[in-house]
This record gives structure tokens, C-alpha cells and sequence, in this order.
């Protein structure tokens, strides 16, 4: 066994791995779950708290 059948096995096993991936995240099951996850950044709240600004003025002030 040389160095390029190290790296035809590699190759392959690789592949499986690829190919075992791209199953696993267009599986139904996981299909909800990425659904939510793709909403996340729209549950955010549109302003920002009105606790944070005044921390964020005075770590400003002291740099």
C-alpha cells in the first residue's frame, strides 16, 4: 500500500462523509428544526433595550 492509495481511500471515505452530511440536513426530520432556526434573527426585538444605551455611553466615555 502506497501514498496513493492512502489518499483513494481517503477520497472515498471523504465522499461518504459529504454525501452522509448533505442526507442528514435535507432528511425530513431535521426540517423543522432548521425552520426555525432560519426564523431566529426575525424574533429579535427591533430596538434595542433601553437598559443597554446608557452602559454602552459610559464603556464609550472611558476608552
Amino acid at each position: 500500500m502506497d501514498i496513493n492509495d492512502i489518499r483513494a481511500w481517503y477520497t472515498v471515505i471523504m465522499f461518504a462523509v459529504f454525501a452522509g452530511i448533505v442526507w442528514w440536513a435535507w432528511s425530513g426530520k431535521q426540517k423543522r428544526r432548521f425552520h426555525e432556526a432560519a426564523r431566529l434573527p426575525f424574533n429579535e426585538p427591533e430596538h434595542p433595550r433601553s437598559d443597554d444605551a446608557p452602559r454602552a455611553t459610559q464603556e464609550a466615555s472611558h476608552e
